[in-house]
């Protein structure tokens, strides 16, 4: 028989080759020189967790310590018995930079209680009233400086405001009546002299630290709803697992009925979704309040309010509607390649079922980026820190060792005081002056890069040992026969063994693209107060078009480790071979291929939606289960969305597995139209069933294309 295929633009097709059975076996190491690359960097990689173990402590993050790095109310410590942490100046703590050095940029000291009542030093000074002031001044404070030194050294707050504790820290009683934002319960202090102060005064100040303030109350909440909600969280997790798993075994025996029951179901979720919206919208009709505009009531941390406006519900509706249909329309325009997919997924279910233990894989998918997350957040807890209080030498008049670095323990008897006597050892900022403090931001973006090399490596090992299993499958000539012993072990073997370097070589290419994103993320934010439109626009259209690549290389990626799998090659041959056979078949990548892709995503999304609709009954307290009910949250949404997430990643672990087995069987399937022709010589390699609807859709393209030529 002739081959008149010919070579195109998109490469040479296969050609027959007897002594092909599938995964070739006889194989050797591809891109070394990635594989040293990455193996180096993991060095360098535990060489910075090691200094930074050394160097910081997380404990700053958990426990308050004060300005000399002392924490407060630990046992066996100088403040054993000062539990909270009191702020000079809590309006610095408003800075951005709180977020990455866990610590304020103003003296902080440990107290027993936080402050009471509103009192400034000037009035403070020389009254009855000093003594009480006198324990939120730094320890060892004695009253034999004026007024203005005392402020100047840094020795005692200007002032104290009503605070109270929170997470051990002592935060502004700020809260509004009657529109006026006050602090404490007065608006009006008189002193002894008869001067009266308004109070909300100050608050001008502490507004600028409200933020922060709502912010970690807002945490603080969410981590107290978590504490009381964590069994019930946990349990609606496992109820999504065992919904997944059980999914999957009745794809494997029920492929086409289970398909058409999740089209089915997924419709009626959606229906009844917007169903639920519509009663709610209804309901709310009449009832005060409810027709406040979203843009009107503004970003509340406190969802439920939300819930109580129309609009609301009629969003929710809206947003419903436009997925129902576009499902629909895309169900009915798509009917016939459904059942070209359902053909796919029923073998892609035989391949899962005699290859079972794939089915677990994603398990240990999950555990090495459970280790590469845990390493890598321990890591940037440890570097963030390492910044310690670094004091300054400060003087009014001139002095040659002004704005030298000094500790404020031995600056009273060292050289410099005697050398200056007016200067002062006073706290100028957290950071450090070594070589190890100056590369911290260095070492912050090598531990975000590394990162994402080792994830994207963890998830590109999971492809291609799943790829090299189903791929033993599909080249069987005789199936189940002539399938391979542990062929999932196999393919996990032949990939630590021979592919390290093209798997790092792969996810480098994308870890680059992602630490980009990270950069251009940052830029951005940074940019946000600026008024050059220009600036903004290129950034905007930077992030799209690095996102766009990050999809792209995700794709490539993915078909590359299949023939990697199959044919050992290395990752840029491996790219390329895989990417021309996908552009010779593009139009069944195109109707196919996708369309499966879109009927696994409606599995993913009914497992989610039914748990999601669970868990919304039980924490909003409309339904029971046994005598237990949903604990008392501050806000039910966190529980839910917690759920939801963990559903769906839960949902796309088990989907996972068929995906890669749905793509792979179809590349091997595109290799098999162009290495076989179905002859007695040369057979095809596919199952009767999947040859049958496949070929004659084939034949079928084929008639339409000799039609319209």
């Amino acid at each position: 028989m002739v081959d008149e295929r010919k070579d195109g633009a998109y490469g040479t097709p296969q050609k027959y080759d007897p002594t092909f059975k599938g995964p070739i076996y006889n194989r050797g190491c591809t891109d070394v020189i990635c594989c040293v690359f990455l193996l180096l960097a993991i060095v360098g990689y535990v060489a910075v967790g090691i200094i930074a173990w050394t160097h910081g402590d997380p404990r700053k993050v958990i426990y308050p310590t004060d300005s000399r790095g002392e924490f407060c109310g630990q046992k066996g410590t100088k403040n054993e018995n000062k539990p909270f942490l009191f702020y000079f100046n809590i309006v610095n703590c408003a800075s951005p930079l709180v977020l990455l050095e866990f610590q304020c940029p103003t003296p902080q000291i440990c107290v027993e209680k936080c402050p009471d009542r509103y009192l400034t030093y000037l009035n403070a000074h020389r009254s009855q009233d000093f003594e009480y002031y006198k324990q939120f001044c730094v320890p060892g404070f004695q009253n034999n400086k004026g007024v203005a030194e005392v402020l100047r050294d840094g020795d005692c707050p200007a002032v104290l405001t009503p605070s109270k504790p929170l997470a051990q820290r002592c935060f502004p009683d700020i809260h509004s009546h009657k529109g006026v934002l006050m602090v404490g319960n007065e608006t009006t202090y008189e002193d002894g002299h008869g001067f009266r102060k308004n109070i909300t005064e100050l608050v001008e100040g502490a507004k600028k630290a409200n933020g922060v303030l709502e912010a970690r109350q807002l945490a603080m909440r969410i981590f107290e709803d978590y504490t009381v909600s964590w069994y019930w969280i946990i349990i609606g997790l496992v109820i999504a697992m065992v919904l997944s798993l059980l999914f999957i075994v009745l794809l494997r025996f029920l492929a086409g009925i289970m398909v058409w029951v999740m089209i089915v179901m997924v419709i009626l979720v959606l229906g009844y979704g917007i169903f639920h919206c519509y009663m709610e919208y209804a309901r709310l009709r009449g009832e005060a309040g409810s027709d406040i505009s979203l843009v009107d009531l503004g970003f509340q941390t406190d969802l439920r309010v939300y819930l109580h406006l129309r609009q609301t519900w009629m969003a929710f509706m809206i947003i419903l509607s436009v997925l129902e249909v576009i499902i629909i329309l895309l169900l009915i325009f798509l009917r016939k390649r459904i059942l070209i997919a359902i053909a796919l997924i029923k073998e892609a279910s035989r391949a899962v079922g005699y290859v079972m233990c794939s089915l677990l894989y994603p398990l240990v998918t999950f555990f090495l980026l459970c280790l590469c997350i845990a390493y890598w957040a321990s890591t940037a807890i440890f570097l963030s820190t390492s910044n310690e209080a670094v004091y300054k030498i400060f003087n009014d008049t001139a002095c040659s060792v002004a704005g030298k670095t000094c500790n404020p323990e031995t600056f009273p008897s060292s050289n410099e005081s005697r050398l200056c006597p007016g200067a002062h050892c006073q706290f100028a900022f957290y950071g450090g002056e070594s070589t190890y403090h100056r590369a911290l931001l260095g070492l912050q973006i090598f531990n975000a890069f590394m990162f994402f090399w080792l994830a994207n490596f963890v998830l590109a090992l999971g492809q291609v040992t799943l790829a090299g299993a189903f791929a033993s499958y599909y080249w069987a000539l005789n199936k189940p026969d002539d399938l391979p012993a542990f062929p999932l072990f196999s393919a996990f073997g032949r990939a630590l063994r021979y592919h390290t370097g093209s798997l790092a070589f792969g996810s480098l290419i994308l870890a680059i693209v992602q630490i980009i994103r990270v950069i251009l993320e940052y830029l951005d934010q940074r940019l946000k107060a600026a008024e050059n439109k220009f600036a903004k626009f290129l950034m905007t259209c930077l992030k799209c078009c690095f996102w766009c690549l990050e999809k792209f290389i995700r794709f490539l990626n993915r078909n590359a480790y299949i023939m990697i799998a199959i044919y050992g090659t290395n990752f840029c041959t491996s790219a390329r071979n895989a990417f021309f056979l996908l552009m010779r078949n593009i139009i069944r990548v195109a109707v196919l291929d996708k369309v499966t892709d879109f009927l696994l995503l409606l599995g993913k999304l009914l497992i989610v939606g039914s748990v999601g609709i669970l868990a919304f009954f039980f924490f909003t307290h409309r339904i029971r289960i046994v005598q237990d009910t949903a604990p008392p949250l501050n806000y039910y949404w966190v529980p839910i969305l917690t759920v939801i997430i963990g559903s769906y990643l839960i949902a796309h672990g088990f989907f996972s597995v068929y995906g890669m087995c749905v793509d792979t069987l179809f590349l091997c399937f595109c290799e098999d139209l162009e290495r076989n022709d179905g002859s007695q010589e040369r057979p095809y390699f596919m199952s009767p069933e999947l040859r049958d609807i496949l070929l004659k859709e084939s034949a079928e393209e084929e008639g339409k294309r000799g039609e319209v030529e």
